[in-house]
């Protein structure tokens, strides 16, 4: 199946912005995220679909997952 995957801030450096990946049926959110080498500290914010999910959602064919950090500021 195939899912689009799109970093923000900190998160694209060294990677990408948006990316469209095949993965095995049953792929996690957290699966992707290990994958990616994203540090499981930052992650702030994950997006499926423009829904609000965890790590533990499973994704679907034509999914888009959005990752976002813990933003930080005043």
């Amino acid at each position: 199946m195939q899912v689009t995957i799109r970093l923000h801030g900190v998160f694209r450096i060294d990677r990408f912005k948006e990316k469209t990946i095949d993965c095995p049926s049953g792929t996690q959110i957290r699966d992707i995220v290990e994958q990616l080498n994203l540090p499981a500290n930052l992650l702030g914010t994950i997006l499926l679909n423009d829904s609000f999910r965890d790590g533990d959602a499973l994704l679907k064919d034509g999914d888009t997952l959005v990752l976002l950090p813990i933003l930080e500021g005043g």
